[in-house]
């Protein structure tokens, strides 16, 4: 049986290693040179973990990567070429800080088959993916000492920029149906009466990284409201919604409320990752001040990615790829699923996600998830500790496994490789 492996640290995404190296506890050598700032960011000596990973053999479940080997790469290798011969002193110069206008025009499009049917280019600010959009937003709203609430558990490189930016991080629960409107309430409430400064509500509405859950729809608007009572902006971070395996998208919080939601969208899922080309729909009243300080970080996005995705989106049958992505990750989705009830133990759990990348599985209280990525790279695979997607500094049950880029047959051998190591880690509670 062939698997895809992971050959060489190199080769994991930096978005896992990120996370593996929240969910450590170690702190480096060189703490004390760091600034305020750097040093709110969790430092590990996790590498050493994938000197061990370096042999031939390991399923990686732990990369969210998308399945790249499904795009025309020959066709688009010929595009980007004709791109640098006929306007190669366009697309190898500076440009615009706000992105090229025919990119902007047509991620307005991209969003109106998301469900949001009122957004103008001059409000889309093309930003290094929605990571720099988040960094941006935090720039520009968050002093040291403000607090950002967020979903738990929620992705790793969003808490890894609110720490940055020396915020104060509040986490609120989610269920089954996403996050619980009374208990962001409540958050809010004693946050409040605590007198913290609370800007915005960071959220992974559709098929939330870590754990796959999608916020129901019943659930979108009540969300808003009290965010919209309190005078909480929110910051509504859709990479994935587009990669729903079966049926229509569900209307983004941003649909119906444009000025109140700053709404960040990514090519790296529904395209390619590499390309770095994300954006951010900005409410028009906050637009200028949001676009210069992007501008102050990135000058001005890459002109030829912009270009090859504007060629890609122009030429291409990219909601056709979509439905390739959506296919493929079904697949995987149901392997793994299946796999899980084949061979995991009794007492973990685990969701089911209508889209997306991701499984959260969850362990009986009392276990922490990290020291056993140990012992799943012995037994030849890898998953990403729960401990990584939470601002807090206890100890976690859970993990993430990620089916994007591993074939339906690796995934139910890494599965059946990990079963083992959980078991003897419940059996010795």
């Amino acid at each position: 049986m062939s698997h895809e492996t992971l050959d060489a640290a190199e080769t994991l995404p930096a978005e896992a290693i990120d996370a593996i190296e929240r969910a450590a506890t170690s702190a480096h050598r060189h703490e004390e040179l760091f600034s305020e700032r750097a040093a709110n960011i969790r430092q590990s000596a996790v590498r050493d973990v994938f000197d061990i990973s370096m042999r031939p053999g390991l399923v990686s479940l732990a990369g969210g990567s998308p399945y790249l080997q499904s795009l025309p790469l020959d066709r688009l290798a010929a595009t980007a070429a004709k791109i640098i011969a006929e306007d190669g002193l366009t697309a190898l110069q500076y440009g615009t800080g706000q992105g090229t206008e025919e990119l902007r025009t047509q991620i307005c499009e991209v969003m109106a088959a998301e469900g949001i049917l009122d957004a103008v280019p001059q409000n889309v600010v093309i930003t290094a993916g929605s990571q720099s959009a988040q960094d941006v937003a935090t720039k520009v709203f968050c002093n040291p000492g403000d607090v950002v609430l967020v979903e738990d558990p929620t992705y790793v490189g969003a808490l890894n920029t609110f720490e940055a930016y020396q915020v104060q991080v509040e986490s609120v629960a989610m269920d089954e149906s996403g996050l619980i409107p009374d208990l962001l309430e409540a958050k809010i409430a004693a946050l409040q009466v605590a007198g913290k400064n609370i800007k915005f509500l960071y959220t992974i509405p559709n098929f939330n990284n870590p754990s796959g859950i999608t916020l129901a729809k019943e659930r979108r608007q009540q969300v808003v409201d009290i965010c919209r009572n309190a005078n909480i902006l929110i910051l509504e971070d859709n990479p994935y919604g587009l990669l729903r395996f079966s049926g229509e998208p569900l209307s983004p919080l941003r649909a119906g409320n444009p000025g109140d939601v700053i709404y960040m969208g990514s090519f790296s899922k529904i395209f390619a990752p590499g390309l770095r080309i994300g954006w951010a729909l900005v409410p028009e009243h906050l637009q200028r001040r949001y676009y210069l300080a992007a501008e102050s970080v990135t000058l001005c996005p890459p002109a030829l990615n912009q270009m090859l995705v504007s060629a890609y989106l122009r030429d291409y049958d990219w909601n056709g790829q979509i439905e390739t992505y959506r296919g493929l990750y079904a697949e995987r989705c149901k392997a793994m699923l299946a796999a899980l009830q084949e061979h995991m133990p009794a007492g973990t759990t685990w969701t089911s996600p209508e889209g997306g990348f991701f499984v959260w599985v969850t362990l009986p209280e009392g276990l922490d998830t990290y020291p056993l990525l140990h012992k799943a790279i012995e037994a030849g695979v890898v998953f990403i500790p729960g401990a990584a997607f939470t601002p807090s500094d206890e100890p976690s049950n859970k993990l993430r496994l990620a089916f994007s880029a591993v074939p339906p047959e690796a995934i139910t051998e890494g599965v059946r490789r990990l079963a083992p190591v959980l078991q003897e880690a419940i059996a010795a509670l």
